[in-house]
C-alpha cells in the first residue's frame, strides 16, 4: 500500500435511502478495481457498520478481490472468508497484510459456498457479492464454480448456497448480497429477483431491497451503439438484497 493511501475514507457517511451510487468508487487503503466485477468499498462498509458491531464476525463466502475482507479489518470485525478459487484468496490474504487492530481474527481459506467448512449459527453477518450466473468467468475450469454455470444451472446451486448461508448465520442477523441481471437475446432476465426468491424459500426474509447505479462499466460504448441499433435500454443498475434470518 503507497504510503501516502489514507486508511479510512474521507467524509464518509452512512446511505440513508435505498438508491445507492458511488461514482468515486473508493480506493482507500489497499483497495483497488483491477479484480474485474469486484464492487465498491463503499457497499460493504455501509452493510458492515449498520448491521454488525465491533468484534462480530462478518463472513463473506465470495472472497473474490478482498473488498469485504479489507473492511471488515478497518472497521474492527473479525473475518472469515472462502472462495472456491485460490487466486482469489491469495489476492485477497494480500490485500490484508496491511498493520490495523491486531486483536482481530482474519481467516481467508479455499472452500465452496455451498458447504462451508464452519459451525452452525457462527457467522454475524454475511457480505456477500456472488457472480451473476456465467457474466463473468472467474475461472476456466475450476469443478463447482458458479460463474461457469447458465442461469438455470446458476438458480439450482444458488438455492444450495442460500440455505448453507441460513445454517451459518445466527438467528436475528443479516445476509447481504449483491445480485444483478442479464439480457439474453434482447430480453431481460430477472436474475437477481429471482435469486432473491431462492433465499426466500431457504428461509430467509427479504427487509431490504435497494438500488445500486452501476458506474464507469466496462465496454458501455459498445453497448450504447448497440441498444440503439438493437433498440434496448442499458442496464445501469444492481440490486442489493439485505435478508434476516428469523
Amino acid at each position: 500500500m503507497p504510503k501516502k493511501t489514507s486508511l479510512q475514507p474521507e467524509n464518509f457517511e452512512l446511505e440513508t435511502n435505498t438508491v445507492w451510487a458511488f461514482p468515486k468508487r473508493g480506493k482507500w487503503a489497499t483497495h483497488d478495481a483491477k479484480y474485474r466485477g469486484n464492487w465498491s468499498p463503499y457497499i460493504p462498509r455501509n452493510i458492515i457498520l449498520r448491521y454488525s458491531q465491533e468484534g462480530d464476525t462478518v463472513l463473506d463466502p465470495f472472497v473474490g478481490g478482498g473488498t469485504t475482507a479489507v473492511e471488515a479489518k478497518l472497521t474492527h470485525r473479525n473475518f472469515i472468508g472462502f472462495d472456491i478459487n485460490p487466486a482469489a484468496v491469495e489476492l485477497s490474504r494480500k490485500k490484508c497484510e496491511f498493520e490495523f487492530d491486531t486483536s482481530m481474527h482474519y481467516s481467508i481459506d479455499v472452500a465452496d459456498a455451498r458447504a462451508l467448512p464452519i459451525n452452525d449459527n457462527s457467522a454475524d453477518l454475511i457480505c456477500a457479492h456472488p457472480p451473476y450466473a456465467d457474466i463473468i468467468h472467474y475461472s476456466e475450469n475450476i469443478e463447482g464454480d458458479l460463474s461457469l454455470l447458465h442461469i438455470k444451472d446458476f438458480l439450482f446451486e444458488m438455492g444450495k448456497v442460500a440455505d448453507e448461508f441460513y445454517r451459518v448465520l445466527k438467528k436475528n442477523k443479516f445476509c447481504a448480497i449483491l445480485m444483478g441481471d442479464m439480457r439474453k437475446k434482447g430480453m431481460v432476465q430477472p436474475l437477481a429477483f429471482e435469486t432473491m426468491r431462492v433465499f426466500e424459500l431457504s428461509g430467509f426474509k427479504t427487509k431490504e431491497i435497494i438500488i445500486k447505479e452501476q458506474h464507469n462499466c466496462k465496454a458501455t460504448g459498445y453497448w450504447k451503439t448497440n441498444s440503439i441499433k438493437y433498440n434496448f435500454l442499458l442496464l445501469a443498475h444492481e440490486y442489493l438484497f439485505v435478508f434476516k434470518k428469523p
